[in-house]
């Protein structure tokens, strides 16, 4: 049932906190009311069952205890007023569950709203990006911690200032005007692509894809793209989604093990997502101005167009991934740019390049960064070391499929006499 609830929640979430936030106007005590709608779910659904629409029951039930909450302040008769006239009646708190959005209606998308409002300017971008996972998207505070690599506590705590501040600015629940959307599109993006992220290589747990997550990251992408076409960036971001999941159903086994991607089965790719990634880089490219996202969805589409691994070419990935470090430098680019390096040039060029992030305070904390290392270090000769840092990698990871596949890696190495 646990499982059951949290497809729930994380499917009807925006639309349950959408409808309080739009009727109530009250951000904060709209999310607390959601989650003790989830709770008494939690108490009802395992044995009177998940009712036939449980956005409808969710809302009705969030509503009632926004609405005692509201009554339970001291400006009673005011606030009982305010609320008599806003509350909607049950045909406007239960909407069809199965009634979804077109695509050509973004702006009547309670998710995309959400988004927007949480990434108010008020706030800053790593408060923008960790207020939307945690109220929009539905991580738990310890997962949005383990994204920005912080503490549970200093997350929390993060998440409670920028809620004050959205309050004191009186952000409201609508879509901002045409010309206040680029201050926002950034942060947007940020946040859905880390969505993506997490629902393609969870950060924890038992699967290593979560199939839900990265497809609500695409629907909103899309809808973002039909709100503002001009915008190559979105353009460039949906690229990368789509290019990225097309190798989703080859990357992992029978088992739910992890597959590296030379040794995925390339003609079980989905080719309709890869011919519209392709497109839409090919399409945004040319126009001048290129950023990030543009250039990780042209490294995936160099990826997705090679017929085997070994025909990658790894020189033109390595020069895309030193324009990436020029318009958005940081570590996780660099530990890419290692490995592109690495193959094209060899491992000892490539341990040249991650060698320093062994040194960082966060990527030292990182699987990624001594699975690399290990990497590197298996191709160039030296088993030994390279079994102790795919050991570390596997320590450091919460995912599953991670841990056995680097302590797979980690064996394997072992075994070999130098």
């Amino acid at each position: 049932m646990t499982t059951e609830l949290e497809d729930v929640w994380r499917r009807e979430t925006p639309h349950v906190l959408g409808a309080l936030v739009r009727r109530y106007g009250d951000f904060d005590g709209a999310e607390d009311a959601v989650q003790e709608a989830l709770f008494a779910a939690a108490r009802q659904w395992p044995t009177e069952g998940v009712p036939d629409n449980p956005r409808g029951w969710l809302i009705r039930v969030a509503s009632r205890r926004l609405v005692d909450h509201l009554r339970s302040e001291s400006a009673r008769a005011a606030r009982e007023e305010a609320v008599g006239v806003a509350r909607p009646d049950d045909a406007e708190l239960a909407p069809a569950a199965d009634a979804p959005l077109t695509e050509g209606d973004p702006a009547g998308d309670d998710t995309l709203r959400l988004l927007l409002l949480c990434c108010h300017p008020a706030l800053t971008p790593p408060s923008q990006v960790a207020l939307t996972l945690r109220s929009v998207v539905g991580l738990t505070t310890a997962q949005v911690a383990a994204v920005f690599l912080v503490p549970e506590s200093t997350m929390a705590q993060r998440i409670s200032r920028a809620k004050a501040t959205l309050r004191r600015a009186g952000a409201r629940f609508e879509l901002p005007a045409p010309g206040d959307l680029p201050d926002r599109l950034a942060a947007v993006l940020e946040v859905l692509y880390l969505l993506f992220t997490e629902g393609h290589t969870a950060s924890g747990g038992p699967q290593l894809v979560d199939v839900a997550l990265t497809r609500e990251a695409i629907r909103l992408t899309r809808q973002l793209r039909t709100l503002v076409p001009e915008d190559d960036e979105v353009a460039g971001a949906l690229a990368l989604m789509l290019l990225t999941d097309a190798r989703s159903a080859t990357r992992t086994d029978e088992h739910g093990d992890l597959v590296p991607l030379e040794e995925q089965d390339r003609s079980r790719w989905d080719r309709a997502a890869i011919e519209e990634g392709v497109r839409l880089v090919e399409e945004v490219l040319p126009h001048g101005r290129v950023g990030a996202f543009q250039l990780q969805a042209a490294i995936a589409a160099v990826h997705a167009e090679a017929p085997t691994a070994a025909e990658t070419d790894w020189l033109q990935i390595t020069v895309l991934y030193r324009m990436l470090e020029e318009v958005a430098p940081g570590p996780a680019v660099t530990l890419n740019r290692a490995v592109a390096v690495g193959m094209a040039h060899g491992p000892e060029a490539g341990l040249g390049v991650v060698d320093p992030l062994t040194t960082d305070a966060s990527m030292r904390r990182h699987h990624r960064t001594w699975a690399v290392r290990a990497h590197l270090l298996e191709m160039a000769g030296r088993p030994a070391e390279a079994a102790a840092d795919f050991a570390r990698a596997a320590s450091l990871t919460t995912s599953i499929p991670e841990q056995r596949y680097l302590n797979r890696r980690a064996a394997r190495a072992h075994s070999v006499r130098p």
